[in-house]
């Protein structure tokens, strides 16, 4: 029997300490203090604070680990500044390896990518640049033919010919690729994440048996399942929330993602309204389409995950869920229709948004949404309108970091002096960290000791601390995942 005391704790805004008693995996007992079994292990927690362990609800963790070991482009502030930061790489390149980049934004760019610009900083070297929201990449003309992938003067991918070359450039050694994962696993662990829901794009499953049976264990993982999967999936008996690694609470099926639109930064999210060059983005699935998935999903046992961003995305989203009765989750809903907010509660739906990327897009919002901005990343009104908020990053979009989402939700702004964006939609602090943690707000008797131990009180710690927080340890079921110590 695993027996292990937590002595001298605190719940947020609490004063007085308590000893979390966890047996087998689960908290057993909560104790003003007294009788330690003689056979239980204490560690001691000198008044600090616990709260329930993070979940981080949108990943693509695969891609994390891979954008964690290239160059980042994502400072770059220009098109030619883009190419001539991956020039500095291609130097004394192998020429048997393609270079990649990644997180570049050019939705702001002032100027155009062009192919001629990335073979004048590349040459031979095969260069291929993906960008941060993973809708794009730039290609230049010795990867064009290495890949056999046409491209047109601008050396641009969008969509599925971007994501499919995404999913090529990443077939590296399974060796390299699960180590650089446990690495990114373990960093997560450190930020108090006890699991995710990974929506990278491809047959999952097989992916992670492989790394659980190789021993990784700092997570636990709901893995998606793609459209083009799904008969797969459900001829192999898998559902949404079927455990998928013979007992071990690790690895279970997670939810059915859909893709309807793109990205605000390639314009190609799906909105009512004209970008300003006249364009209203892009449907990838039509409605008859969407109906049709939803049902199959919902005979197959999959909760629907639909991804919308733009307002006439997510207005046909919500269509497509009346429709059918079938509840679900948005992936995304940065931009929706005032009307259309307090539709997510009663039909079912949970809006999985990314407050992170309300800091990074306000400026191309400006520019592409300009006058609608209010609507944007909307998740005080989302709550107000009754709907249930699962908060996470869409790493590598965003750093895998549940305290960096927690402040943008819960203030709009990042720590450095700017002021907030349409700060009528922050949240409270108490709302951010129960959207992380699958709505526990707190820990009781009976729970799974999926613990995160802090070394101040979130509830009432200074803006900048709740950003960074300092996490001194993590648990899945009473197993140390990280351990800043104490243990």
């Amino acid at each position: 029997m695993n027996n292990i005391i937590l002595a001298s704790v605190r719940q947020p805004g609490e004063d007085t300490v308590s000893d979390l008693h966890i047996v087998d995996g689960v908290v057993s007992r909560i104790s003003a203090g007294g009788r330690i079994p003689g056979d239980a292990r204490v560690v001691s927690l000198d008044g600090r604070y616990v709260i329930p362990g993070l979940w981080d609800e949108h990943v693509h963790m695969t891609q994390w680990a891979l954008h964690s070991n290239r160059p980042d482009l994502s400072a770059a502030a220009s098109a030619q500044e883009a190419a001539a930061a991956v020039g500095l790489h291609v130097h004394d390149a192998d020429l048997s390896v393609t270079t990649v980049g990644v997180g570049f934004r050019d939705a702001l760019w002032p100027d155009v990518p062009t192919l001629e610009m990335l073979d004048a900083a590349t040459g031979n070297q095969p260069t291929a640049l993906i960008s941060h929201d993973l809708h794009c990449v730039w290609l230049n003309s010795a990867a064009s033919r290495r890949y056999g992938v046409g491209v047109d003067a601008g050396g641009l991918l969008r969509e599925e010919p971007a994501f499919a070359l995404t999913r090529e450039l990443g077939t590296l050694p399974d060796s390299v690729v699960d180590s650089w994962v446990r690495d990114a696993a373990r960093a997560a662990a450190a930020r108090g994440i006890v699991g995710i829901v990974d929506f990278e794009m491809t047959w999952n499953r097989d992916v992670w048996q492989r790394r659980i049976a190789g021993g990784f264990n700092a997570l636990r993982v709901d893995a998606g399942v793609y459209p083009e999967d799904l008969e797969r999936a459900h001829h192999d008996g898998m559902r949404t929330g079927m455990e998928l690694d013979g007992g071990l609470g690790r690895l279970r099926a997670g939810p059915l993602k859909v893709l309807i639109d793109g990205s605000l930064n390639t314009r190609t999210a799906f909105c009512v309204d004209p970008y300003p060059d006249g364009g209203h983005g892009l449907l990838t699935v039509s409605f008859d389409d969407l109906v049709s998935l939803l049902r199959r999903a919902h005979e197959y046992g999959f909760v629907p995950a639909v991804h919308a961003i733009g307002d006439g995305a997510n207005q046909m989203a919500l269509d497509a869920f009346e429709h059918t009765g079938i509840g679900g989750r948005i992936e995304h809903a940065q931009f929706v229709r005032t009307e259309d907010l307090a539709r997510f509660g009663p039909l079912g739906v949970t809006a999985s948004v990314q407050p992170v990327h309300a800091l990074d897009d306000r400026d191309a919002a400006e520019s592409n949404w300009g006058g609608r901005t209010r609507r944007a990343f909307p998740l005080r009104s989302l709550l107000d309108a009754g709907a249930t908020l699962a908060l996470g990053s869409d790493a590598p979009v965003a750093p895998l970091d549940p305290w960096a989402a927690m402040s943008a939700a819960s203030t709009r702004s990042r720590q450095d002096g700017r002021g907030p964006w349409h700060p009528q939609e922050c949240i409270s602090r108490g709302q951010a960290l129960a959207a992380s943690a699958r709505g526990r707000r707190r820990i009781g008797v009976g729970d799974r000791a999926d613990l995160v131990v802090l070394d101040a009180d979130p509830l009432a710690s200074p803006d900048a601390e709740f950003a960074a927080m300092p996490v001194a340890a993590t648990l899945l079921a009473g197993r140390f995942t990280h351990d800043g110590g104490l243990a």
